[in-house]
C-alpha cells in the first residue's frame, strides 16, 4: 500500500486545513493510500470534523492517520508520497530521512486562475544542497494544470439532495418557494451592513444563513443584539452552528446563492452549480485583485454578458464598497437563471479535471510510485 504525507501549517483559519484535509480523506478513501496529515493547528482541524480530538498526537479519523506537527519529527520515517502543502517549511530531520529512498515530493500550491500558472505546474525544484528535487503541483481549472478536488460521487449526491431533511436538521421550517435563500461565509467586511439593510427594504423575501464564525459579530452588531435569529422587513438573518466540512455541500445546496471565501468553499461552490459571490483572501499588497480577476475572465470567457453581471459584484464585496454592492446587487439578482444554468455547464465542465487523479498520475510518471487502488483516469 502506497504511503502519503501532508503537512498542513495552518494560517488562513480553515482554508489550508480545509484543502489538506479533503485531499486526505480522497486519497485515502477512493485511493487507498495509508495517509498521515501532519497539522501543526489541531483545534482548526477539529472545527470541520468534530469527531476528532484537538490534544491528541496521534490519532484515526475517517480512514487518516492525522498527527500533531510539532518540533522536528527526528526519527520519523517518510512516506512514497510527500505533500507540502502551500510551501510550508518541511522539518531539516525529515527532509535528510529522505535521503535514503527519495519519495515524490510534492509542493502543493494556493488555486490561481493566471495564465502563468500552467508554464509553473510540474516544474521542478531541485534542493539546494541536498540530491532532491520537489515539483510544483498547481490546482487550477485548465487541462495544462493539476485541477480541483472533486469526489467521485459528488455530483450525482448533489444531484439527489432532498432539501427536507437538511431543514429539519438546523430545525428551520422549509422556507417560501418565493424566497431567495442566501448562504454568507466570508470575512469580516465594511459591505455587510449596506447588504442587509438592501435586503431588509427589498420586494423579495430573504433569508440568510450564516455559519458561526468571523462574521457572526458583525452580524449581531448590525441588528444591535446579541441574538442568532433576526429579522428586519423582508429579510430574516439565521446565525447556524459552523458546519462540518462533510455537511458544507448540503448547505451550498440547499441556498439559491452562496457567498464564500477562501479556496476550498470557493471550490465546493463551483460544484453546487449556484450562483456565488466569492471573497478572496486579501492580500496587503494587492495581489489578490489580479488573482480575482484572473477567475472572473476565464469563469465568464464564454459569457461575457453575464460578466457584466458578476463582476462588479464580487468587486463590490471584495473592496468593502456598500454603495458599489447596492448598486451591483439588482442587476446580479435580475440575471440569477442564467448566472444558475451557466454555473450547472461550468461545474460539468470541470468535472472532467480531478486534482487527485492528476496527482497520483504525476507520482507514477517519475517510476518512483507504482500503482493505486481505484485510481481511474487522469485528465
Amino acid at each position: 500500500m502506497p504511503t502519503c504525507d501532508i503537512f498542513c501549517n495552518v494560517i488562513d483559519n480553515y482554508g489550508d486545513i480545509g484543502v489538506c484535509w479533503r485531499l486526505a480523506r480522497i486519497l485515502a478513501h477512493e485511493h487507498g493510500l495509508a495517509v498521515r496529515l501532519w497539522v501543526d493547528d489541531l483545534p482548526s482541524f477539529v472545527i470541520l470534523h468534530p469527531a476528532g480530538d484537538a490534544e491528541a498526537e496521534v490519532q484515526q479519523c475517517d480512514g487518516v492517520e492525522v498527527r500533531h506537527w510539532y518540533g522536528t519529527l527526528a526519527g520519523v520515517q517518510p512516506a512514497d508520497i510527500v505533500i507540502e502543502a502551500f510551501a510550508c517549511r518541511l522539518p531539516d530531520a525529515y527532509i535528510q530521512a529522505m535521503l535514503p529512498q527519495p519519495p515524490v515530493w510534492i509542493n502543493l500550491e494556493y488555486l490561481s486562475a493566471e495564465d502563468w500558472v500552467e508554464s509553473h505546474h510540474g516544474l521542478p525544484s531541485p534542493h539546494p544542497q541536498l540530491p532532491l528535487t520537489k515539483h510544483y503541483f498547481f490546482p487550477g481549472f485548465t487541462r495544462q494544470t493539476g485541477g480541483l478536488l472533486l469526489e467521485r460521487d459528488l455530483l450525482a449526491r448533489r444531484d439527489d439532495f432532498q432539501p427536507s431533511a437538511f431543514w429539519q436538521k438546523l430545525q428551520i421550517d422549509p422556507p417560501a418557494e418565493d424566497t431567495l435563500v442566501v448562504s454568507m461565509f466570508g470575512y469580516e467586511t465594511p459591505a455587510l451592513p449596506s447588504l442587509l439593510n438592501l435586503w431588509a427594504r427589498g420586494t423579495q423575501p430573504v433569508l440568510c444563513l450564516v455559519p458561526d464564525g468571523r462574521m457572526t459579530r458583525q452580524v449581531q452588531a448590525h441588528f444591535g443584539l446579541p441574538g442568532r435569529h433576526f429579522f428586519n422587513g423582508r429579510l430574516e438573518v439565521r446565525i447556524i452552528p459552523f458546519v462540518p466540512q462533510a455537511e458544507y455541500d448540503e448547505l451550498l445546496w440547499a441556498c439559491n446563492i452562496n457567498f464564500v471565501r477562501g479556496e476550498d468553499s470557493c471550490v465546493r461552490a463551483q460544484w453546487a452549480g449556484k450562483p456565488f459571490v466569492w471573497q478572496i483572501y486579501p492580500q496587503d499588497d494587492g495581489a489578490h485583485w489580479p488573482k480575482l480577476q484572473a477567475f472572473l475572465d476565464r469563469y465568464h470567457a464564454d459569457t461575457p454578458e453575464l460578466a457584466a453581471a458578476t463582476q462588479p459584484l464580487w468587486q463590490a464585496w471584495n473592496s468593502g464598497s456598500g454603495a458599489a454592492l447596492t448598486a451591483a446587487w439588482g442587476d446580479f439578482v435580475a440575471a440569477h437563471g442564467a448566472l444558475t444554468w451557466h454555473a450547472e455547464r461550468w461545474a460539468e465542465y470541470l468535472s472532467g479535471h480531478n486534482l487527485a487523479l492528476n496527482l497520483l498520475d504525476f507520482c507514477q510518471k517519475t517510476g518512483k510510485i507504482r500503482a493505486f487502488q481505484n485510481s481511474g483516469t487522469a485528465t
